[in-house]
């Protein structure tokens, strides 16, 4: 992973391959954002018309590369934009900092070292550039054999190696104060925080035939040992004799049975307990409800909730927060056989509750509702469910927010401005009690599917019935922005996105600093 440091350097004295700017749209041209001011100088107070001359904007996204003016030191300058330029005394927003490393960052693959020489006018905006950079830096190699970072660590015989593969080696953050205890906490942080949404990216994006249940639980297992946590596996035997049949009937069409991991970080000063719970299918097939052809290659990232719930958990022990969090990661994999669960099937829940299964593919709140229940049982302060649950939802919120529902409007409320405070779009759903008349089932406690219109709220109510009794809950279904198949952009990488992740640690902060109520 790229490494993060702080440096008192400006960006004419840094020693690195190349230097970072920011610039902004201004009313009249090109704006150069304050840290270059050295930069600006070198170029002798022309750099922004240097810039437009090169058809630089100042747009988000926006990334120019110059050969350095006498007086620098770093031999490329590397402009990014930040988007609109703020009013007069204003300072420029953290998502701004954060989308304008992360794009300067992927452009600097295969770069040793890199000078960020944006605002950062306190610690929180020197973690949004730091978050931004590691962010923007990241790379899938895993399964590549011609490079570097290949399974191997070698480039394949008789290939070459892939530069470009190669994440920047270094983002040194400058004019930031090493000293400063803020600083260097807000540079811990960033590291944390950005190791282990890559590490949620890294599972999204690993192939489910290298990924099933099995293997994901001897993720949290390795995890665990490396940071402390405790750590519990029901496997097929132990699911089958407590009674989860939400996660044995999802799991049965597969030669991969399914999994329910517990995992959790407890602190001693904690006073308050969180419980996450992701849904965590390794692969979805849609069953015997099979997909249509062009919606089956992506499937692997339909375990996005566990992976986000696994990496919050462990970044709250990282961070060593004061707030007892536990992640249950719901497990399986949704495939169609002759043991398969079939439509009209009638599943008995962990709870008790009978499920007429009317759709294998709406199986995603199946294994939730049992592991939903299961958490109820340590009566949490809060439970919050994670999971790519509907299609709905991305027709509703498109493909870049996620929906926030929730039994406790306050509860909704908080959470979406938390999501706003760390950078992730969100957007508060209502559940309208009407449709829950939609599930009545003949034959069972309830229907697995309801009215087709308004399916993702459907699908919130159908989880809130397996929530304990007094239980502050909330779900997020981040359908949308959980796996990205367009071009990059920011710090948002093709592929697995880690949507989340800084949510649910924000709210572990918030919980423990006892900010919730």
């Amino acid at each position: 992973m790229t490494a993060l440091t702080l440096s008192t350097s400006s960006a004419a004295t840094v020693r690195a391959d190349a230097v970072v700017v920011g610039v902004a749209k201004g009313a009249k041209g090109v704006v150069i954002a304050p840290g270059a001011e050295a930069v600006d100088k070198a170029f002798g107070g022309k750099l922004g018309a240097v810039l437009e001359t090169l058809g630089a904007t100042g747009a988000e996204g926006e990334v120019t590369k110059l050969p350095t003016a006498d007086g620098v030191k770093a031999p490329v300058v590397l402009a990014t934009g930040l988007g609109d330029a703020p009013a007069k005394g204003e300072a420029y927003g953290n998502e701004a900092l954060r989308r304008a490393a992360g794009s300067a960052a992927r452009a600097l693959a295969g770069t040793k070292k890199a000078g960020f020489a944006l605002p950062v006018e306190d610690a929180e905006a020197a973690a949004a550039v730091g978050e931004g950079a590691l962010l923007g830096a990241y790379s899938f190699t895993a399964f590549r054999s011609n490079g570097k970072n290949g399974p191997n660590g070698k480039a394949a015989k008789g290939g070459k190696n892939d530069t470009k593969s190669v994440p920047l080696g270094e983002a040194a953050i400058l004019g930031a104060k090493p000293r400063d205890k803020e600083f260097r906490a807000a540079a811990e942080r960033a590291q944390a925080l950005a190791a282990e949404i890559n590490r949620a990216r890294d599972l999204i994006n690993t192939p489910s035939n290298a990924l099933d249940p099995k293997q994901f639980a001897a993720e949290a297992q390795a995890a665990a040992k490396e940071f402390g946590l405790q750590v519990e596996v029901l496997d097929e035997k132990a699911l089958k004799k407590g009674g989860y049949g939400g996660l044995l009937g999802v799991g049965q069409g597969s030669q991969a049975p399914p999994r329910l991991v517990r995992i959790a970080h407890t602190h001693a000063d904690a006073e308050k307990t969180l419980a996450l719970v992701g849904k965590g299918i390794t692969y979805d097939s849609g069953g015997i409800s099979l997909k249509p052809a062009g919606h089956n290659e992506t499937m692997k990232c339909d375990m996005s909730g566990a992976a986000a719930v696994f990496a919050a958990v462990v970044a709250a022990a990282r961070l060593d927060l004061p707030v007892n969090v536990t992640g249950w990661l719901a497990l399986a994999e949704n495939m169609p056989s002759g043991s398969a669960t079939r439509p009209g099937d009638v599943l008995t829940m962990y709870s008790g509750k009978t499920v007429e299964v009317l759709n294998t593919d709406a199986e995603g709140r199946l294994v939730l509702a049992d592991a939903l229940t299961r958490a109820s049982e340590e009566s949490p302060d809060a439970i919050v469910d994670v999971a790519t649950l509907t299609g709905a939802m991305v027709l509703a919120l498109g493909h870049r927010t996620f929906g926030i529902m929730a039994n406790d409007d306050a509860f909704r409320t908080a959470i979406h401005e938390i999501a706003e405070e760390v950078g992730e779009q969100s957007w508060p759903m209502p559940m309208p009690t009407e449709l829950r008349k939609g599930m009545d089932s003949p034959v069972a406690d309830i229907a697995n599917m309801g009215d087709r219109m308004g399916g993702g709220l459907v699908a919130g109510l159908f989880l809130k019935e397996f929530v304990g009794e007094g239980i502050t809950w909330a779900h997020l279904d981040i359908a949308g922005p959980a796996f990205h198949e367009g071009a990059p952009w920011g710090y948002t990488p093709k592929g697995g996105t880690g949507s989340a992740v800084r949510t649910l640690v924000r709210l572990a902060e918030c919980t423990a600093a006892g900010d919730l109520g």
